[in-house]
């Protein structure tokens, strides 16, 4: 299988099984994955900047991390509608993301735009937009797997300690979860075999430890 499809197809594989901890018929709910796009479009404005009347620096860090939101509710929304599933990727799928990340790369904010749009008005996820926005950033497909991989082993974690039941608290020590796992994920070797597990055990320890202290 060509890298690009098998990257999709493990990440569909760890959507499919986060998807089923938060609910095991999470199909059927009728979960509004298009308002969550559109919701955290909005947030990574807020990173990236767009307030012309003050200095603002993009944390693009933080930007990169609202992309792997998305995309967690993008790939949600193309699994429940069958384009793509955890045996097999369409190739139009593959297609679209290569042509989308060699076309020409159009303003940052209105890409962002453009599929906050397109999600409500279709009620859908738009992945030619999301492909845009990345080639806007510009992020690769690599840095997106990266960083995915390490945002659904922190939501896999959140699940696991109270996140649905309003237990969990994002903010360890007065720091967000997500900069903890960006410090953690710098730390650790992404390509080796128990780069997953390394992760989340990672996680678990500084979470005692914040709570400890």
């Amino acid at each position: 299988m060509p890298a690009l499809e098998n990257r999709i197809s493990v990440m569909a594989q760890m959507q499919e099984a986060h998807n089923r901890e938060v609910h095991p018929a999470w199909r059927t709910q009728g979960y509004e994955y298009y308002r969550a796009v559109w919701v955290e479009c909005a947030e990574l404005l807020d990173h990236f900047g767009w307030k012309w009347w003050k200095l603002q620096q993009p944390d693009l860090d933080q930007v990169r991390l609202e992309i792997v939101d998305i995309w967690h509710f993008g790939l949600s929304e193309m699994l429940r509608r069958d384009r793509l599933s955890v045996e097999h990727v369409d190739p139009a799928i593959v297609a679209a993301i290569e042509q989308g990340l060699a076309a020409p790369a159009v303003d940052f904010k209105a890409a962002v735009e453009t599929l906050a749009s397109r999600s409500l008005a279709e009620k859908d996820f738009c992945l030619p937009s999301f492909v845009a926005l990345m080639r806007a950033l510009p992020m690769s497909f690599d840095e997106l797997f990266r960083n995915y991989v390490g945002k659904n082993v922190l939501n896999r974690f959140r699940q696991a300690n109270g996140y649905k039941t309003g237990v969990y608290k994002k903010l360890w020590g007065g720091i967000e979860d997500n900069v903890h796992l960006m410090a953690i994920a710098s730390e650790l070797d992404d390509g080796s075999r128990d780069y997953v597990d390394a992760l989340y055990a990672a996680l678990e320890a500084r979470y005692r430890q914040s709570a400890a202290s």
